[in-house]
C-alpha cells in the first residue's frame, strides 16, 4: 500500500502565513500574495496543502480554512487539467471524506470545490461522486446529510443539462425520486435543499421529473404550511416554474394554489413575498389567466397595491431623505452601459409616425432603476401592469376605491405608491381612466412640486405614461402646465428627479411632436442650462432628450436663434471627448438627430463631425484587422464606435443631402464602407447598408463607380435570418435602382429571386415585407422586361403589404413599377386582380399620371372581361372598396 500524503511542517507554515497575509486590507500585501501564489503554483503538491488546511487542520480558524478552499477552487478553475493524477485523487477523496464537517462554512466551501471539479468535465471521470453523495444523504449524522445535499444542490445548479443526458447514464432516474423522499425530512434546511435540487430540472423538463410530476406536486402541496421561510420560498419558486412548464397539472388545483399564493405574496419575509409575486406575472402570460383570476381580483389587487410601497430598506438605500445632491459627482459604477440601437429604415404608416421595426425590443423606462435589483415593489408594479393589460377596464372597480385614499394620503410613502399604481395601469386601463384624467393630471402636475424627491420623480414617470392623452387635449389645458413643470424638474436639485424628468420629457416630445414648436425657445433654454448643471450619468439622458426633440420637431429647429442656443454646448462636449470615450455614443446619436432636423443649418458644424466619424470607422477597422492577425497581442475593438459613427454619417447624409458631396469627395468613406459591408458583426452591416442608401440618395456620383463591387455583397445579405441587416440591404437596393435606371439590368438576377422568396415567407416582420415590396416595385420600374415574368409569384403579398403605407415617394415609385410590369405581363395579375384593386384604393392622392395608369389598368381589365363578368367580379368587393373605386376611377 502506498504511503498517504503528509504535509511538510515548514512548507505548511509558509502556506498558513500566505493565507493570513491574504486577509490583510493593504494593497501592497495583496500584490505580494498574488506573486507568491503564482510561484507556489509551480509546485504540484501546493494544492495538497490547500485541501489539507481546508479539511484536516482543525486547529486553524474557519475563515482561514475556508479561504484555503477558495484559493484551491480558483486553481481548479484555472489549471485542473495540469494537476498530477495523485493530487487530483487526493483532493477528490478528501472532499468526500469531509463533506460532513461540523462547520457550515467549511461544508459549503467543500461543496463549492466539488461542483467546480465536477463542472470541469469531471462528472464523467468521477463516476463515484453522485452515488456516494446520494448514499451519504442516508447518514444518521445531520452534518453529513446537509453537507452532501449542499454539494448536490450546487451540482444540480451547475450541471443540470448534463445530468439529464445520456452521457452519464441518466442518474436523475435515481436522484429525483431520492430527493422527493426528503421533502418530509424533519430539518427545514434539508427540506429546502431537496426542493431546490428538484427545482433545477423544471424548466428543462427533465424526463425523470416529468415521470414523477404528480408525486412532486403533491409533495409541494404538503409543504404549503411549512414554517421555514427558505422552504416556502422554494415551494413558491417551484409553483411559478410549473405554471410555465406544466400548467396542465396545476389547473385542477388552481383555486387552492391561488389562495396559497395570495397568502405568500403577503409573507413577512420579503424574499418569499417576491417569489410568490412572480406567480402573478407568470400567470398573466397564460391563456387561462382571465378565467382563473377574475374571481380573485378583489383579494389580489389590494395585495399588489400594498406591495408597491417603498420598504424602509429601499428608502435608506435610495437616500430618500437626501433632497439635494446635484453637486455630488456620480460614481462610475452607477452608470449602466448603454446600448446603441442601430439604424433601421422604416416607412411611414397611415395614422401617424413610422412604426418601430418589430424586431426591435422597446426597452420600457423603469421608474427607479438605481435600485436595479428586482424587488417586491417592482415585481408588484410589473404584475399590476400586465394584469391591467389582461383585464383592461374590469380592473378598475377593484382599484379606483383604493386610489383616492392613496393619492391624497398625508404619508408621502403611501402617496408615492399611489402615483406608481396610476402609472402601472396607464397602458391597460387607459380607456376607463379617461373620465378621471381631467382631475388627476392636474393633481399629478402638483405632485411634481412635492417636497419629497421620490414623489417628484415618480410623478414624472406616471405623467409620461399619460402623455398621449395630455397631447390629445387642447394645449392650454394640460400640455402647457405639464411642460412648464417638467422643465423645472429637469433643473431639480435632486439627480434622481432630473433623470426621471428628462426621460419623461423625451416621452412627451415623442407624443407631442410639432405641438412643441411654439415653446422651442423656452425648451432649449432649459436643456442647454442643464448641460452646465448635470453630473455624468444624467448628461447621457439629456443627450437623448435633445435628440428626441430634434426628431419630434424636425425642420422647425432650423432657425438661427435655436441653432445659436443648441450647437455651441453640443460642439463643446464633442471637442472634450476623446475617441475612446463611450460617452461619444449618446452624443453621436443626439447629433445624428440634430443634423437630420437642421438640414442645411448643420452645414457650419458638419466638417469636424464628418471627419471624426470617418476616423472612428477607420480606427476600429484597423484595430479589428490587427486583432484578427495577432489576437494574443491586440485587443478586440469595441465595434459600437464604428456602428454609431456610421449611423451619424447616415444622419449627416440625410440632413445635408447634396451638401454632403464635398465631404465624401475628400474622404475615403467608400473604401471603408466596402469593408464595413463585409464585417462579421450583423449590426455593422446593418448600419453600413443604411449609410449606403443615404449616400445613394445624397451623392450618387460617388457611389456609382463602386456598384459592381457592392451589388454581390448586397445580394448575399438578403438573408432574413438577420432581419435588420436584410431590411436595410433591401432598402438600399431600392434606392440604387432609382439612380441606376436601366443600367440595373446586370444585377437583377443577383437580387430578385431572394426578394421574391422573402415576400412569400410566412411570419416575415411587417417592416421587412414593406421594404421588400417597395424594392421589387422599383426594380420592376427600371427593368420591367426582367422582372415582369415573375409577377404572378409576388403580386398578392406585394399588394397586401403596401396597402397600409402612406402616400409617399417610395410608394409612388413602387406602384409605377407594378403598373409598368402589368403592361408587360397582364396575365400575371389576373388571378389576384382583387388584391390589386384593393391596393390601388389605398391611395389618397396619387399624382395625376399615376392615377391615369391605375385608370387604364382598371378599365382595361373591365373591358377585357365584359360588363357582366365585371359586375359578378365586383360583387366580391367590400362596400368601402366598391365605393372608392367607382368614385375615383368610375368602375
Amino acid at each position: 500500500v502506498e504511503m498517504e500524503w503528509q504535509p511538510d511542517e515548514q512548507s505548511l507554515q509558509q502556506v498558513l502565513l500566505l493565507l493570513k497575509d491574504s486577509q490583510s486590507p493593504d494593497t501592497a500585501t495583496q500584490r505580494a500574495v498574488q506573486e507568491k501564489l503564482e510561484q507556489l503554483n509551480q509546485y504540484p503538491d501546493f494544492n495538497n496543502y490547500l485541501i489539507f488546511v481546508l479539511t484536516s487542520l482543525k486547529s486553524e480558524d474557519e475563515p482561514t480554512r475556508s479561504l484555503s478552499g477558495l484559493i484551491l477552487k480558483n486553481n481548479v478553475k484555472a489549471h485542473y487539467q495540469n494537476f498530477p493524477p495523485a493530487v487530483a485523487d487526493f483532493i477528490k477523496q478528501e472532499c468526500l471524506n469531509n463533506i460532513g464537517d461540523p462547520s457550515p462554512l467549511i461544508r459549503a466551501t467543500i461543496g463549492i470545490l466539488i461542483t467546480t471539479i465536477a463542472s470541469k468535465g469531471e462528472l464523467q471521470t468521477w463516476p463515484e461522486l453522485l452515488p456516494q453523495l446520494c448514499n451519504l444523504l442516508n447518514s444518521e449524522d445531520y452534518n453529513t446529510c446537509e453537507g452532501s445535499f449542499g454539494a448536490l444542490q450546487k451540482i444540480c445548479e451547475d450541471s443540470s443539462e448534463l445530468l439529464d443526458s445520456d452521457a452519464l447514464n441518466r442518474p436523475l432516474n435515481i436522484m429525483i425520486p431520492k430527493f422527493l423522499q426528503f421533502f418530509k425530512h424533519c430539518s427545514p434546511k434539508i427540506r429546502s435543499h431537496a426542493i431546490a435540487c428538484v427545482n433545477q430540472f423544471i424548466i428543462g423538463r427533465a424526463q425523470a421529473l416529468m415521470d414523477n410530476i404528480d408525486t412532486f406536486i403533491e409533495a409541494l402541496f404538503a409543504l404549503a404550511g411549512d414554517e421555514d421561510s427558505e422552504v416556502r420560498k422554494n415551494v413558491c419558486r417551484a409553483l411559478v416554474m410549473l405554471l410555465e412548464v406544466r400548467i396542465d397539472r396545476l389547473i385542477p388545483h388552481m383555486h387552492s394554489i391561488i389562495q396559497y399564493m395570495l397568502q405568500r405574496t403577503q409573507d413577512l419575509d420579503e424574499n418569499v413575498a417576491l417569489e410568490a409575486c412572480e406567480f402573478w406575472l407568470t400567470l398573466a402570460e397564460q391563456p387561462i389567466c382571465k378565467e382563473a383570476l377574475s374571481g380573485h381580483l378583489v383579494q389580489l389587487i389590494p395585495i399588489l397595491v400594498n406591495g408597491m410601497k417603498y420598504s424602509e430598506i429601499d428608502i435608506i438605500l435610495l437616500k430618500g431623505d437626501v433632497e439635494e445632491d446635484d453637486n455630488v459627482p456620480d460614481s462610475e459604477q452607477d452608470i449602466k452601459p448603454r446600448f446603441h440601437k442601430s439604424r433601421t429604415v422604416t416607412l411611414q404608416h397611415e395614422g401617424g409616425q413610422g412604426e418601430e421595426g418589430e424586431d426591435m425590443d422597446e426597452d420600457e423606462d423603469d421608474d427607479d432603476d438605481a435600485l436595479s435589483d428586482w424587488n417586491l415593489r417592482k415585481c408588484s408594479a410589473a404584475a399590476l401592469d400586465v394584469l391591467a393589460n389582461v383585464f383592461r377596464d374590469d380592473l378598475l372597480p377593484h382599484l379606483l376605491p383604493l386610489l383616492k385614499g392613496l393619492l391624497f394620503h398625508p404619508d408621502w410613502v403611501i402617496k408615492e405608491s399611489g402615483i406608481l399604481v396610476l402609472g402601472a395601469i396607464a397602458e391597460g386601463c387607459m380607456q376607463g381612466m379617461v373620465p378621471y384624467l381631467p382631475e388627476l393630471v392636474p393633481h399629478l402636475i402638483q405632485c411634481l412640486c412635492d417636497k419629497k424627491a421620490l414623489v417628484r420623480s415618480i410623478a414624472c414617470w406616471t405623467l409620461s405614461r399619460y402623455a398621449h392623452w395630455v397631447v390629445s387635449q387642447p394645449p392650454d389645458a394640460h400640455l402647457k402646465p405639464l411642460m412648464t413643470e417638467l422643465l423645472k424638474r429637469i433643473l431639480d436639485g435632486n439627480k434622481r428627479v432630473q433623470e426621471a424628468a428628462c426621460s419623461a420629457f423625451a416621452t412627451l416630445e415623442e407624443e407631442a411632436c410639432t405641438e412643441l414648436v411654439p415653446y422651442l425657445s423656452f425648451i432649449l433654454d432649459t436643456l442647454v442650462f442643464a448641460f452646465g448643471k448635470y453630473q455624468h450619468k444624467n448628461l447621457l439622458i439629456l443627450y437623448d432628450a435633445i435628440g428626441t426633440l430634434a426628431d419630434s420637431v424636425g425642420h422647425h429647429l432650423n432657425q438661427p436663434e435655436y441653432i445659436q442656443k443648441l450647437m455651441p454646448p453640443l460642439i463643446q462636449k464633442w471637442n472634450e471627448l476623446k475617441d475612446e470615450d463611450k460617452d461619444l455614443f449618446p452624443l453621436l446619436e443626439c447629433l445624428s438627430s440634430v443634423a437630420t432636423a437642421l438640414q442645411s443649418g448643420f452645414l457650419p458644424y458638419c466638417e469636424p463631425v464628418y471627419q471624426r466619424c470617418v476616423t472612428l470607422v477607420q480606427k476600429t477597422l484597423a484595430q479589428a484587422m490587427m486583432y484578427s492577425q495577432q489576437p494574443d497581442q491586440y485587443e478586440a475593438p469595441d465595434k459600437d464606435f464604428m456602428i454609431v459613427a456610421l449611423d451619424l454619417l447616415s444622419g449627416l447624409a440625410e440632413g445635408l443631402g447634396v451638401h454632403v458631396d464635398q465631404l465624401v469627395a475628400r474622404s475615403n468613406i467608400m473604401t471603408l464602407l466596402f469593408q464595413c459591408m463585409q464585417d462579421t458583426m450583423p449590426e455593422v452591416r446593418q448600419s453600413s447598408f443604411a449609410l449606403l442608401g443615404d449616400l445613394t440618395k445624397a451623392c450618387f456620383p460617388h457611389v456609382k463607380p463602386c456598384i459592381a463591387e457592392f451589388m454581390p455583397i448586397l445580394g448575399t445579405n438578403l438573408n432574413p435570418e438577420f432581419i435588420s441587416v436584410c431590411n436595410n440591404a433591401t432598402w438600399a437596393i431600392g434606392e440604387i435602382c432609382m439612380q441606376m435606371g436601366v443600367e440595373m439590368q446586370p444585377y437583377v438576377a443577383l437580387v430578385l429571386p431572394h426578394l421574391v422568396e422573402i415576400i412569400n415567407r410566412p411570419n416575415t416582420p411587417k417592416t421587412l415585407l414593406e421594404n421588400t415590396a417597395i424594392t421589387i416595385g422599383r426594380l420592376g420600374y427600371v427593368c420591367p422586361q426582367e422582372v415582369a415574368p415573375m409577377l404572378q409569384q409576388f403580386i398578392r403579398p406585394w399588394c397586401t403589404s403596401l396597402r397600409n403605407i402612406r402616400d409617399n415617394e417610395e410608394k409612388d415609385s413602387a406602384f409605377r413599377g407594378i403598373c409598368v410590369m402589368i403592361g408587360v405581363n397582364p396575365g400575371g395579375v389576373v388571378q389576384d386582380f382583387i388584391f390589386f384593386c384593393d391596393a390601388v384604393a389605398s391611395w389618397v392622392n396619387p399624382k395625376d399620371d399615376l392615377r391615369d395608369m391605375f385608370y387604364k389598368i382598371l378599365h382595361g381589365f373591365k373591358d377585357q372581361v365584359g360588363e357582366e363578368n365585371w359586375q359578378q367580379f365586383s360583387e366580391q368587393f367590400p362596400p368601402i372598396l366598391k365605393d372608392r373605386l367607382s368614385a375615383c376611377y368610375g368602375v
